[in-house]
């Protein structure tokens, strides 16, 4: 299962990487919506349902694909704790 983590870091399976923000939810339908910021270009803010964020990635539609999910939350050390 994929997993959530607040201003955690996620890499699209496409390769661009994200900053979660904030989990929502749409005032019509209640569903949940990640909010998600762009770590490249122009920073925007995106959204889009949290199934589909957590989603696994279409390996019809994209064969070469390497990662399961379409954002993978990623494990990021600092520098400065480096030895």
């Amino acid at each position: 299962m994929n997993r959530i983590r607040l201003k955690g870091i996620y890499r699209h399976f496409k390769g661009d990487y994200y900053l979660l923000e904030e989990i929502a939810k749409d005032s019509e339908t209640g569903e949940e919506m990640a909010v998600y910021r762009k770590l490249y270009g122009d920073g925007g803010l995106w959204v889009r349902p949290l199934a589909m964020f957590l989603s696994e990635v279409d390996k019809e539609k994209y064969p070469d694909a390497t990662q399961k999910y379409r954002f993978e939350l990623q494990d990021i050390e600092s520098r400065a704790n480096r030895k």
